[in-house]
């Protein structure tokens, strides 16, 4: 039985293993993810300050603290969901993902930004409408409820989920970098290989997300772009886990 994705990279950060798969991902993930939403960090910035954990007087001077802090709270969320993968998906869970991604932010001190809490004010995407604050658990609720009566959790499914997730929009703010984790998360629970969102595909992301109604083949395929692209960072650290870039079940 080849071991799991997921106990290989709990191995690697209860190892501090530097420069594996889990290093790697870590820093790809938390840059990426946060350069779709807006960060002014780059890459190797991201990657300084996870392997020494400090941050240059340059930084300081030029990039917004949220920026910085968005992208450690991304490490210590990443590190959360990994212990909290094999859990079923939850509001609590789903609370959790957003008060570790945006505690010590800007946001927390505004009394009307509830961190780790549904939206009290409404929010758009673009020029799109999302659901009323006042509805959101509601359909938090009938989502997670359709998703977990699933028999069989397919990488469809996933992304259908993050569909559905990102057009309710629970949040006031850090609702694509909640459910970019949730799609991590999901896919490593249930055995498909996970992927992460190119800051560079973007537009294609979105395009995806905006015409997911009509056209789910757009989000699908950016998703499973990511997938192949995740497949040969995996496999170069593992080659025993090559193969299907869609689901990678224990055999």
């Amino acid at each position: 039985m080849k071991q799991r994705l997921l106990e290989r990279l709990l191995e690697e950060k209860e190892m501090r293993l530097k420069d594996g798969l889990y290093h790697q991902t870590q820093i790809s993930f938390s840059y990426n993810s946060n350069k779709i939403e807006g960060s002014r960090l780059s890459e190797d910035q991201a990657r300084y300050i996870y392997e020494t954990n400090t941050v240059t007087m340059e930084m300081v001077k030029m990039i917004a603290e949220d920026d910085i802090v968005e992208t450690v709270n991304h490490f210590s969320c990443f590190d959360y969901m990994l212990l909290h993968t094999d859990e079923e998906l939850t509001e609590d869970l789903i609370k959790e993902f957003h008060l570790l991604l945006k505690r010590n932010t800007s946001d927390a001190n505004k009394e009307w930004f509830q961190i780790g809490g549904y939206k009290l004010r409404p929010n758009v995407v673009g020029d799109r409408k999302t659901t009323a604050p006042s509805k959101v658990g509601s359909e938090i609720q009938k989502l997670l409820s359709d998703y977990t009566m699933r028999k069989e959790i397919m990488v469809e499914d996933v992304v259908d989920f993050h569909y559905r997730f990102e057009r309710i929009h629970p949040f006031q703010d850090g609702n694509g970098r909640v459910g970019r984790i949730i799609l991590f998360k999901e896919c490593l629970k249930h055995d498909i290989l996970p992927f992460i969102i190119n800051h560079k595909h973007k537009l294609f992301y979105y395009r995806g997300l905006t015409e997911y109604a009509t056209e789910q083949g757009y989000l699908m395929g950016t998703c499973l772009s990511a997938q192949d692209e995740y497949e040969k960072v995996v496999s170069y650290f593992y080659p025993d886990f090559s193969g299907s870039s869609q689901e990678m079940k224990q055999s």
